[in-house]
Order: structure tokens, then sequence, then C-alpha cells
């Protein structure tokens, strides 16, 4: 992060103030790290208002309190939404180019890509929310799924955050993260890939890491971690976090580390596991536990143990 620059009359003036030494170091401190222009990364409402926008076209009535009355609306409502995503994009697209023309050439693509990818997204959705509705006996419609299940809200997000990660938008795809975080519990990184069919059942405490990939008709429980092994820095661009094949299921609490760690496909992974290697397909993982339950009415010198 550049400081910015402190005038020396500045400091003068402030030296001159009846305030205590850590006070000015902290004044200082607090003008040299500010945003020198704030516009540029604008804040994390930018990244409310583009969620919340989109989701009330694509789920009408759900996410929004309107519904459509014809077809020619909702194309209306998609061209307000991209001009509106344009300007949300635009102290993006200035990190990338300062160059006016190039701004615009870059602002463009990013739309038209997105405008492109939208269609694949939203069958994406819905084949999660089937899935939620499948994947869980007290799901009584699909309705619910989508009002309801923070997990399908963390997805939901993440499709569109992956998107715009993938067209290298820088700071934007990280803050519609931590907005789904901020409501969900669930953090998943914009980078990490994730196939159809995914359900997180519960969900809270689930971490996602930014180079995970996770295969079709996946399920996930709460408190579930998919990391990386502690790396220095300058692996950053190294593949960091496992690989989960097709059809497997990750029970609470699991813990899978590393970027060459593969969950094989058909696999059940019980909670509270912890693993640091591939797991082969067709695999049940559990994790054995010896808990000791004693009679608490017992003394202390006369008591039975159990082991279970």
């Amino acid at each position: 992060m550049n400081e910015k620059e402190i005038n020396p009359s500045e400091l003068t003036l402030l030296q001159s103030r009846e305030l205590s030494e850590e006070e000015k170091k902290l004044i200082v401190s607090i003008f040299s790290r500010q945003r020198k222009n704030i516009p540029l990364y604008i804040n994390q409402r930018a990244a409310k208002l583009f969620v919340e926008e989109l989701f009330g076209i694509l789920f009408a009535g759900f996410y929004s309190d309107r519904s459509f009355d014809s077809l020619v609306s909702i194309s209306d409502a998609f061209a307000i939404f991209f001009l509106r995503a344009k300007e949300h994009l635009r102290p993006y697209a200035k990190l990338q180019n300062a160059n006016q023309s190039s701004e615009e050439q870059i602002l463009e693509q990013y739309i038209q890509k997105i405008e492109g990818a939208i269609p694949n997204i939203y069958d994406l959705l819905w084949l999660d929310a089937e899935a939620a509705f499948n994947g869980d006996p007290a799901a009584e419609s699909m309705e619910e799924i989508i009002l309801a299940y923070s997990g399908f809200y963390a997805i939901s997000v993440h499709r569109i955050s992956h998107l715009l990660h993938s067209l290298g938008i820088p700071i934007f795809p990280r803050m519609l993260s931590r907005y789904a975080h901020e409501k969900t519990g669930i953090d998943i990184h914009p980078g990490a890939t994730i196939g159809s069919n995914f359900f997180m059942d519960h969900g809270t405490g689930i971490v996602i890491g930014g180079t995970t990939i996770i295969g079709n008709n996946v399920k996930i429980y709460q408190g579930v971690t998919l990391g990386a092994i502690s790396v220095s820095k300058d692996l950053a661009q190294v593949k960091r976090h496992p690989t989960i094949e097709d059809d497997v299921i990750i029970y609470s609490g699991a813990t899978i580390l590393g970027g060459k760690t593969t969950i094989g496909k058909s696999s059940v992974i019980g909670g509270n596991a912890w693993i640091t290697t591939s797991i082969p397909p067709f695999s049940v993982v559990y994790q054995t536990n010896e808990i000791k339950v004693r009679n608490n009415q017992l003394s202390h010198e006369n008591h039975n143990d159990f082991i279970i």
C-alpha cells in the first residue's frame, strides 16, 4: 500500500498541539495510510448493490419485491443492470489501465463477458438449488431453498465472484465474497473452481481456499475446511488447496489440506477427519475417537470407566 505524503508544514502544526507523542504518531500513521482516492475502490456498498440488483432479476420475487409482467421487462431490467454494473466496475478498470480509451475498452470487455456467462450461471444455480432440495430431507420446497438456505446463497454469490475473478477484475470479487461471508458465515475464495449440483448443508464455518477444485455432485457439511498447508508468500500462484472429485460427501468439521491432496470420486469423509494426503476413489475415511464416560455420582476413588 502506497503511503500518502505529508506536507512538512502540517507536521509543524501538529507538533504545536498539546498531544502526546503516541497521539501524534497515531495521527501521522492514519493520514499516511488512508486511501488516496476513495472512488478508486468505492466501498462495500457497491458489492452489495451489485449482488442485490443481479439477484433481483435472476430470482425475481425471491430476492426482490417485484415480479416481471412481460419478457421485455426482463430484458429492460438486464439492460439497466449492465449499465450500473459498468459503473460499479469502472474503478477496477482504472486500476488496470489509466488510459481513458483503454479503460472503456476494458469495461466493454467485462460487460460482454459477464453478459455472455450469466445464462450458464443461472442454469448452474438452479442445479445447486435442486441439489440442496434433493440432499436435505428437511427441505419442503425449492422456494425454501432459495429464500432460506445460507449455503445456496453463498454458492450463488460465489458463482458470480468466480466469474469476475476469472476476468482478472481486481479486488471487487473479494468484496463480493466478503459480503456473502458476512451474511452466511461461509468463506469461499472467488478463485475456487466448483462444479455443478453443489450443496453445502447448514454451511456455517465452511472455508474453501482459492485454488480448490471441486467436481460435480459434491455435498459438504458445516465446519469443513478445504485449505492450504502453511506455505510462503512466493508460492501464491501455486496450487495450495485440495481437489475434490465428483460425488464426494464431506461431513462436518473435516479438514482437508494441501494442493497435492485429492479426494477420489464417490468417497465419504467422516466428521472431524484431518487429511493431508490423497484418498483413492470410493473410500470411506473416518476418525476413531475414544470417549470415556464416568458416573459423576460415584466417588473419585471408586468409579467405573467406560470406553466407547
